[in-house]
């Protein structure tokens, strides 16, 4: 396993939260996806970002209003459900999702979500296990604050757990997170966290426009069987 940080790699800042103060240039896993200066990962891949987010807005908006309209007349409370991410180098950004939740279901602060979980809603359930709860989150995509691909983007409080908890963990946010990964379509939340690092960092490795392209495929496939969802 590679050492979280090397000295180089430690960048102090005046400003910014705990995430910021670190920049992984000089890690070995970033050194990898850094030094491939592939059109693909300098353009492509962003160029891709928003013409394909913006075919799947104009595809999924019938989708998404009327799921809207479900979410409005199936419990009380806001349709859509904004939460704050940490994205690429430890910025943070709002994340949107539509609200598969009761109505102040995260008081306590967030958790992760349980197979049948009593906080989610009806029309919930429904929205999680095809993963149509994620599609406002095309709009992250389009501001360029997510990718279509890559690892998934964790609350500030999980992503600060995790990166106690396992070596190596924090080295994802050198890449841009995604609306799926291959962690996603490999087994999700079945995963160890040790091994969703070891994916983050294959991923990283080996990412092209055929991998992105498969793992795009093996997501509409998970959409189509729920198979992973909760």
């Amino acid at each position: 396993m590679y050492p979280l940080f090397s000295k180089k790699s430690i960048k102090r800042k005046k400003k910014g939260n705990f995430f910021e103060e670190f920049v992984f240039h000089d890690s070995p896993i970033a050194k990898d996806y850094k030094q491939k200066k592939s059109f693909y990962i300098t353009y492509g891949k962003r160029i891709g970002d928003i013409i394909f987010s913006t075919m799947l807005i104009l595809f999924t908006w019938p989708i998404i209003l009327f799921a809207m309209l479900v979410i409005k007349l199936d419990s009380p409370g806001p349709i859509l459900y904004i939460q704050q991410r940490v994205g690429l180098y430890g910025n943070y950004f709002q994340l949107f999702k539509l609200r598969t939740m009761r109505e102040g279901a995260d008081q306590s602060g967030p958790e992760y979500t349980l197979s049948g979980d009593s906080r989610i809603t009806r029309i919930g359930s429904f929205l999680r296990i095809r993963r149509l709860d994620e599609l406002p989150q095309l709009i992250n995509v389009l501001k360029g604050e997510m990718s279509l691909v890559g690892p998934r983007p964790l609350t500030p409080l999980l992503t600060q757990k995790y990166h106690q908890e396992e070596l190596g963990f924090i080295h994802r946010l050198s890449i841009q997170p995604g609306l799926t990964g291959l962690v996603q379509v490999s087994g999700g939340d079945n995963l160890t966290i040790k091994e969703k690092v070891i994916l983050d960092a294959y991923y990283m490795k080996h990412i092209s426009f055929t991998m992105d392209l498969k793992i795009l495929l093996k997501t509409c496939l998970v959409i189509l069987t729920g198979d992973g969802a909760r």
